[in-house]
């Protein structure tokens, strides 16, 4: 799935419940750019002494970024096929 099919899919008319289904992985990014904002300390890449590799970049609010674009990128697409038809 390239970035300009779900930029198509975003500008079509959708129904409430497909512009939800769009709006999921956005919201998760925005969500986790607050969590680490929020919480410094959780995103120990800021300050990365001591640590090892797997506590450096498996950090939660990490994590609920990559779901968000992995969503958005993978499965919202399809949903929204899958909505389109049932619509039909």
């Amino acid at each position: 799935m390239d970035i300009q099919h779900v930029t198509r899919l975003a500008r079509r008319h959708h129904s409430v419940r497909a512009r939800a289904v769009l709006a999921l992985g956005p919201l998760s990014v925005l969500g986790g750019l607050l969590w680490a904002v929020l919480q410094p300390y959780r995103v120990t890449v800021l300050d990365p002494e001591g640590q090892g590799f797997w506590w450096l970049f498996v950090e939660p609010p990490l994590l609920v970024i990559l779901v968000g674009v992995l969503f958005a990128w993978l499965v919202a697409p399809g949903l929204i096929r899958d909505l389109e038809e049932q619509e039909r």
